[in-house]
């Protein structure tokens, strides 16, 4: 079971960097809010914030998966 999560994060992690990659390309959109953002290195703190939510769900996740396999070991006996 273990070995499913790691795997799983593993593909997730390559998924979000391979996002990061195509996040460097320049942006065409010119708004006052992405200007904004970029002027004041603003958007370093939403990814930021972002990917510590993102971490936080998966981890959740991960624990949540290992209560449940030994609830069912449990049950199996």
């Amino acid at each position: 079971m273990i070995n499913k999560a790691f795997s799983f994060c593993l593909t997730l992690a390559m998924l979000f960097i391979s996002v990061l990659a195509n996040a460097q390309q320049q942006d065409t959109e010119k708004g006052p809010i992405n200007e904004f953002f970029r002027s004041n290195d603003k958007i370093y703190v939403i990814v930021g914030v972002l990917v510590i939510i993102f971490i936080g769900i998966v981890l959740f996740l991960i624990n949540l998966d290992r209560k449940i396999s030994k609830l069912e070991e449990r049950e199996k006996h």
